[in-house]
């Protein structure tokens, strides 16, 4: 591997490896690895038919688990390390991170010279900041500065619901972004036309980060930061609400939606790996209805409207 890549290592208890590795698979497109040697004899058994173990193996802590995560010089460490600790911290899953293979100064940078504007949906340009030579063709700017929060436009998660968010954006609607990160999804549903937007994060550096993009693009005025846990500080009604954020939150916060979604509103769904999507679908069939599913890359992204009774 080269040396320009970064590595993340994640430990968190052996019960909570899967879940933790279901996250982890967000930040990057290639794969993750996962020590896990809670039942190291079992599988060596399994796989191998021995039961004679290395005593480095046997020496390991069978408490733990340790997922590893490879950031590539063109992607951004610090979001993917922003990201991991704002989810983990929403599933109450304790962790300790561990970055290595890369000085901060270089995973703070480097990947910033790769990272270029990017059309998303059919009325949109993702413009970071350090980006003056582009041709908008026609297109709403989005001007960005992700700072360490979550939220580029360049993971298949975001993009796929921004593009629902253009589908089902009309103007004059209130909109509500919970697990906010950069502020990117309220950002563009205020260009789109969005009369306001609420922006909802557990970690106050995204709503710090979501508030001057708005100011970024001068729609600060109509943006609203609020630091809490999903939807625990949020009031109101809105006809648009978006969450990109993991399955399991997905799950845990469509719960509480039905209370905050208007009348014919859209509940707008991402960051959910295809292995996990008939878990939500399962979670969600006796509340919501879906109206259009979009895929990318193994990531679903729905649109839903709630069941009237």
């Amino acid at each position: 591997m080269s040396e320009n890549w970064t590595e993340i290592k994640i430990t968190v208890p052996a019960s909570k490896a899967d879940l933790a590795g279901d996250i982890a698979n967000m930040t990057v497109p290639h794969g993750i690895y996962i020590e896990d040697y809670s039942d190291l004899e079992e599988k060596a058994m399994e796989i191998a038919h021995i039961d004679l173990i290395d005593e480095d193996l046997l020496a390991k802590d069978r408490t733990k688990a340790i997922v590893h995560v490879y950031i590539s010089p063109e992607d951004n460490p610090a979001e993917a390390v922003s990201f991991l600790e704002e989810r983990l911290n929403a599933c109450g899953v304790e962790y300790s991170i561990d970055r290595a293979s890369c000085a901060m100064d270089d995973w703070l940078n480097n990947w910033k010279k790769y990272f270029k504007p990017i059309s998303v949906g059919k009325k949109l340009l993702i413009r970071p900041i350090w980006e003056d030579d582009f041709d908008n063709m026609g297109r709403a700017v989005l001007n960005l500065e992700p700072g360490l929060a979550f939220g580029t436009g360049t993971h298949e998660t975001t993009r796929l619901c921004m593009e629902l968010i253009e589908e089902y954006m009309v103007p004059g609607v209130d909109f509500l972004d919970v697990g906010c990160g950069s502020g990117i999804l309220s950002v563009a549903a205020l260009l789109l036309g969005a009369e306001s937007a609420v922006g909802v994060d557990i970690d106050p550096l995204a709503v710090k980060t979501a508030l001057e993009n708005a100011r970024l693009n001068s729609v600060d005025s109509k943006f609203t930061g609020i630091c809490g846990n999903l939807a625990d500080k949020v009031s109101g009604k809105y006809q648009v609400i978006a969450a990109n954020i993991v399955a399991d939150i997905v799950i845990e916060l469509s719960r509480s939606v039905p209370e905050f979604l208007a009348p014919d509103g859209v509940y707008i769904i991402s960051g959910i790996i295809d292995t996990r999507e008939q878990d939500v679908l399962d979670a969600l069939e006796d509340r919501f209805t879906v109206i259009q599913r979009k895929a990318e890359r193994g990531w679903v992204a729905m649109a839903l409207k709630a069941i009237v009774r």
